[in-house]
């Protein structure tokens, strides 16, 4: 791994990237993989890149967040309601991973789907991560695109990924995501709400 001027003095996380966020979360969110120089730097998924900084403003604005910044590991950002993970644990090459990449990473996706026990509903963050979910998940899925929702066991809402490719050129604006997040927010509210019974006649 070559490391950007900016990081040449930082210790590079360098392994595999664990999910990360609220074990009882009722949101599941699935991106694409690590940054080479955010989540592949600092070890948290989302962290310490634009895509990050994007993502968790949109999270902090819809609640889903404690704090609207995320610089590394140790920058107090913890996640309510909500878990995220990845397609792939490890940064590929342009961020591009190949197919057989995704396959020996699924069994992670697979383990955290079913320890994830209160999951209400699932945003995929992009193409890719819509794949690897639907497979994780045992699903087949045909269409993508943003703000398309797909009836599942666990419901799932699409939304472009928070790449600065997609940010910068407007593909993707922060109301667009804080929409899809506020959705996702609606969801899972109704999903935890148990039916009322009908009164004693």
């Amino acid at each position: 791994m070559i490391k950007r001027r900016a990081y040449r003095d930082h210790e590079y996380w360098g392994r595999p990237v664990p999910g990360f966020g609220d074990p009882e979360a009722s949101l599941l969110i699935v991106g694409l993989a690590p940054g080479a120089h955010g989540a592949n730097r600092t070890g948290r998924m989302f962290t310490g890149d634009r895509s990050g900084d994007f993502l968790f403003a949109a999270l902090y604005a819809c609640g889903f967040a404690n704090q609207p910044n995320c610089i590394d590991r140790n920058d107090g950002l913890e996640l309510i309601d909500a878990y995220i993970t990845g397609a792939g644990r490890c940064a590929p090459p342009d961020n591009k991973p190949l197919p057989e990449e995704l396959d020996q990473c699924r069994p992670f996706l697979i383990r955290e789907i079913e320890l994830l026990k209160n999951i209400k509903i699932v945003v995929c963050l992009g193409r890719i991560a819509l794949d690897a979910y639907a497979k994780a998940a045992g699903l087949k899925v045909r269409d993508f695109g943003h703000g398309l929702r797909i009836d599942a066991p666990l419901p799932i809402l699409c939304s472009y990924h928070p790449s600065q490719q997609n940010t910068q050129t407007g593909r993707l604006t922060m109301p667009m995501l804080e929409d899809i997040f506020r959705q996702a927010r609606k969801y899972s509210q109704v999903a935890k709400t148990p039916a009322r019974k009908p009164p004693a006649a």
